[in-house]
C-alpha cells in the first residue's frame, strides 16, 4: 500500500476529490495518509479530519521568505510518515529543490492551464485566467505533472482542455477548470500508484 501526502493551502476541492476517488476505490494500492496545510485554520484541513486523514500545519507565515527551512520541515512530515507520493493540490508555495530531490517521480501538480502556456513562477490561481483571456487564446485546461527544481517545469503527466468562451470572466473559466482539475488529479495518482 502506497501513502500518499497531499499538499493544500486553501478550501481542498481537490482534496476532495481525491477523498471521493479513494472511497470508490479508484486507487486501491494507495492511500490518502497525511494533508500538509501551510496555512492553519482552511476547509481542507476540516475535509481531511472529516475522512479521518492525518493533518499537520507548516505555516509558510512562520518560516517567510526562508524557503528552505520550510521545504525542509515539509520533508521532514513526509519522511516520518513513509509517504511514497506527493500531490500538490492548491498548495501555492514553491518548495526549495531538497523536496523533490527526495521524491524524484513521485511528485504532481495540477496546475490550470495547458502547460506550457501561462505556467511558471507567478502564474496561479485568477493570474493564469487573466493572462489567457487577455491573450485571446481559445483553449485552455488543466495539466497534471510531474514537480521538479523548475515551476512547473516538470514532464506533463496528463492534460484536458477547457473551451473558452466569447464571454468568459477569470471566475467562470476557472470554476471549468477547476472541474477538469478534479477530474484528471485522481486519474494521474491512479496511475502512478
Amino acid at each position: 500500500m502506497k501513502n500518499i501526502a497531499v499538499l493544500v493551502s486553501g478550501g481542498g476541492t481537490n482534496l476532495q476529490a481525491l477523498i471521493d476517488a479513494e472511497k470508490r476505490s479508484e486507487f486501491p494500492s494507495g492511500r490518502l495518509s497525511l494533508v500538509i496545510s501551510s496555512k492553519a485554520d482552511v476547509y481542507a484541513l476540516e475535509r481531511a479530519v472529516n475522512n479521518n486523514i492525518k493533518t499537520a500545519v507548516v505555516s509558510w507565515a512562520d518560516f517567510k521568505p526562508d524557503r528552505k527551512a520550510f521545504s525542509q520541515e515539509i520533508l521532514k512530515l513526509l519522511k516520518e510518515n513513509n509517504i511514497d507520493l506527493v500531490v500538490y493540490a492548491g498548495f501555492m508555495i514553491i518548495l526549495d529543490e531538497c523536496v523533490c530531490t527526495a521524491f524524484p517521480n513521485r511528485m504532481i501538480n495540477v496546475h490550470p492551464s495547458l502547460i506550457p502556456a501561462f505556467s511558471g513562477e507567478g502564474f496561479y490561481g485568477l493570474k493564469v485566467h487573466e493572462a489567457a483571456l487577455a491573450r485571446g487564446v481559445k483553449l485552455s485546461g488543466a495539466t497534471v505533472h510531474f514537480v521538479n527544481e523548475i515551476c512547473d517545469g516538470g514532464e506533463i503527466i496528463l492534460q484536458k482542455a477547457v473551451e473558452v468562451k466569447d464571454d468568459d470572466t477569470p471566475e467562470t473559466l476557472q470554476a471549468r477548470i477547476m472541474e477538469v482539475e478534479r477530474e484528471i488529479l485522481p486519474k494521474a495518482v491512479k496511475l502512478l500508484v
